[in-house]
């Protein structure tokens, strides 16, 4: 499973769906708490499409990240291969045409589309067995194999780069709309997203005290003991600083996408507040046993019980529901109202 620790991004996304499943604990009484917002996870049990459905103009070639020229001639059976690529083509307003998902596409309208990945591994069996018309990826999914026996067969497969931080979002809208044959709805959505995350960033209000909260991302598996520090290239540090937040590993010195956590780096990076998966965080208990793993009861976040989650499937995506994250980070970091 770790091998997917990099690319980072690749790993938040690809690790949405680990975890034991359940609710986030509930808020304990007091000031200073911030679980996750159940309103935030009910929204994001949903996409929201455009409300014209876009006729795709085929056939279209395009570059995929690999390099490879692919012609796309038709889109009537597409299988995205990650979350957020499901995202994205449900959110154009082709989720019609989708026949599968991954393990970390969870939302509501894709829920009863067979899984075609074993843990976070593509089944290329599974996917050949649905006859796609178009397999879309980026270069975190895997393994090389699967992924070289599903293009052996002649399935047009287009790789688009993952999306790491804020300003990637825009163009990995347009690329895959590009590859659809739907470049219109792509821009359509990409300037409504570009609005959405544009509105959600002016709520950030100045500093408190002139001191900019210090926030860091845990990835957190409980069931099997893995306990991670997000770096600079964890993918969380855009979006904490849109949010007006300091990612504490980045700024403690961590270069590396996620460091094993220990008590020496918790206090290195001495959050004000943690970020953590909701599904992470019900793995290991809750918030009372996020606190009994060595060094977090120790940081400013502990001993307030800051705790920030945030649903796993729209974290990190970067996609058309990131407006919602901000906008709970905002309010959650900074307790700011809407």
């Amino acid at each position: 499973m770790l091998r997917v620790l990099a690319p980072a991004l690749g790993l938040a996304i690809a690790l949405a769906g680990c975890g034991a499943s359940g609710d986030t604990a509930d808020a304990p009484s007091g000031s200073g708490s911030a679980v996750g917002d159940r309103s935030v996870g009910r929204s994001a049990d949903r996409v929201e499409p455009l409300k014209t459905v876009p006729k795709p103009r085929l056939p279209v070639t395009v570059t995929s990240a690999d390099g490879r020229k692919v012609t796309v001639r038709s889109v009537d059976r597409i299988v995205p291969l990650t979350g957020s690529l499901s995202e994205i083509v449900f959110t154009l307003g082709l989720g019609r045409n989708v026949v599968a998902r991954d393990i970390t596409t969870t939302f509501q309208q894709a829920k009863r589309l067979p899984v075609v990945t074993r843990a976070h591994d593509v089944s290329a069996e599974s996917v050949l067995s649905l006859k796609p018309d178009l397999v879309l990826a980026d270069t975190s999914t895997g393994p090389a194999e699967a992924i070289a026996q599903i293009r052996d067969t002649g399935i047009p497969l287009v790789v688009v780069e993952p999306a790491k931080e804020l300003p990637d979002t825009g163009p990995r809208i347009e690329e895959v709309a590009s590859a659809l044959g739907v470049p219109g709805a792509g821009k359509a959505l990409r300037e409504r997203t570009d609005r959405r995350i544009a509105a959600a960033g002016k709520g950030v209000p100045a500093p408190e005290g002139g001191k900019t909260p210090r926030v860091a991302f845990l990835y957190l598996r409980g069931s099997a003991s893995v306990y991670l520090l997000g770096g600079r290239d964890s993918g969380a540090r855009s979006l904490l600083e849109a949010a007006g937040a300091v990612d504490a590993g980045s700024e403690s010195g961590l270069t590396k996408s996620f460091t094993p956590l220990t008590s020496e780096a918790l206090a290195a990076a001495a959050p004000d507040a943690i970020l953590v998966m909701t599904k992470g965080l019900a793995s290991v208990g809750g918030i009372d046993g996020l606190l009994k793993i060595p060094g977090v009861a120790q940081t400013p976040a502990g001993r307030d019980r800051r705790i920030v989650s945030v649903d796993d499937g729209v974290l990190l995506n970067y996609g058309p529901r990131t407006d919602q994250v901000l906008r709970t980070l905002v309010r959650r970091l900074h307790g700011t109202a809407g």
